[in-house]
């Protein structure tokens, strides 16, 4: 591994190691946890850089009414186990708990609050040929993913609480930080209140209002119900019929559904939404809000209206707010000095590793953007990110700690 310190770059301190992991949620701790676990020290030969406050990665910000029996599936982090907690303390309260009991019994410092700006071939290692598209150079262009390994120079993480140089990237951001607000026409003109899943906080904001509620997934479910709740009235609408399913979601049912994402990011494309691979648990809330007419589809939205929304069977309800509970994209913008998105708009993926860019590893993307599967996911990366340092301390003959 080359040296890890402090060096000054233009007059600003540049922190030098191993690996940067990008993110203090489930992905990023997982990866740091193995990390260690592989001989690599905290601080001194890898960081980890998280843009919350506190702990508890994108749960932090989810909210309070999502109490923790209510959430999607927890797992515990490696070596950890979560134990029991009370059913209906908020979820958010739990995680946060638990991930910082979890950075302190293993002594996983974890510098924040620092956003990643972005990251970038280090400016010194940059070649006459390193602005053409990554995988448009030849390969033998000592650049380029075909090359040995240990012919890349590290890369560049800029920060707004510094800047690090690392062999190798771990980008571990999740998707809380980009919400996808779909376009339907007069979502311009609309007067009433509109919000996304990432802003909601209470239905009790919304007592004796008409709200509409687009959006197919178990947060969007969730909605319908507290709305109702909290007295108001809601109204759903879904692209398509509801997908509820009784099927247990049982290890064999997780290993279908990684093998479906998989597909998707292994070819270069976006990974599909969450409920269109696992469709929607049919549990006895779930039902009851179906047999009281509540969990009822109005059927696919058309257009909004000052205070209205016009459905595709020409219907027309009057609205007062409508919430957005249409998911999230891979948070990546911090990537994209980088190059990677392929002609179908996702990043091709081999597991966790990056083909375009072999610096980096991506985790909490794809099949791995789940509880179970981003734990998984950083310990595949730890591993492949140790064997890159060793790979580059055989070229270099810096040891270091990986001899």
């Amino acid at each position: 591994m080359r040296r890890s310190g402090t060096e000054q770059s233009g007059g600003e301190q540049v922190h030098r190691v191993g690996v940067v992991v990008i993110g203090g949620g489930q992905a990023g701790l997982s990866s740091a946890y193995h990390l260690k676990r592989r001989g690599l020290e905290p601080q001194r030969d890898f960081v980890v850089l998280d843009a919350n406050p506190a702990p508890g990665g994108a749960w932090l910000h989810r909210w309070p009414a999502l109490t923790f029996d209510a959430a999607h599936a927890l797992h515990d982090l490696p070596g950890l186990p979560l134990g029991t907690p009370d059913p209906k303390e908020p979820a958010s309260d739990v995680v946060s708990r638990y991930y910082g009991s979890y950075e302190r019994q293993f002594d996983l410092p974890v510098v924040r609050p620092v956003s990643v700006i972005r990251v970038e071939p280090e400016e010194s290692a940059v070649g006459p040929d390193d602005g053409a598209p990554a995988g448009s150079r030849d390969d033998d262009h000592p650049g380029s993913p075909g090359s040995p390994s240990g012919a890349l120079g590290p890369l560049s993480v800029t920060t707004t609480g510094g800047s690090w140089t690392a062999d190798v990237v771990i980008s571990a951001t999740g998707t809380w930080d980009r919400p996808y607000w779909p376009y339907y026409r007069g979502r311009d003109i609309f007067e009433g209140r509109q919000l996304h899943t990432h802003d909601y906080r209470s239905g009790a904001e919304f007592e004796g209002q008409r709200v509409l509620v687009v959006g197919g997934g178990t947060s969007a479910v969730q909605f319908v119900l507290q709305l109702h709740d909290a007295g108001a009235h809601p109204v759903w609408s879904t692209r398509r019929p509801p997908s509820f399913t009784r099927k247990p979601f049982d290890p064999e049912w997780g290993r279908e559904v990684e093998a479906e994402v998989n597909a998707r990011t292994s070819a270069g494309l976006p990974p599909a939404s969450v409920v269109s691979v696992t469709g929607l648990s049919l549990t006895p809330q779930y039902q009851a809000g179906i047999d009281a007419g509540i969990l009822v589809s109005r059927g696919p939205l058309a257009e909004l209206r000052e205070r209205s929304a016009v459905f595709a069977d020409g219907a027309e309800e009057q609205i007062d707010a409508v919430l957005w509970a249409t998911g999230f994209r891979a948070a990546l913008d911090h990537l994209a000095p980088l190059r990677l998105r392929e002609p179908g708009g996702g990043v091709l993926m081999d597991g966790v590793h990056v083909v375009r860019e072999p610096r980096l590893l991506l985790v909490g993307y794809g099949a791995s953007a789940s509880t179970l599967g981003a734990s998984r996911a950083g310990r595949a990366a730890a591993i492949a990110a140790v064997g890159r340092l060793r790979d580059i301390a055989s070229h270099t003959g810096a040891a270091g700690n990986l001899a």
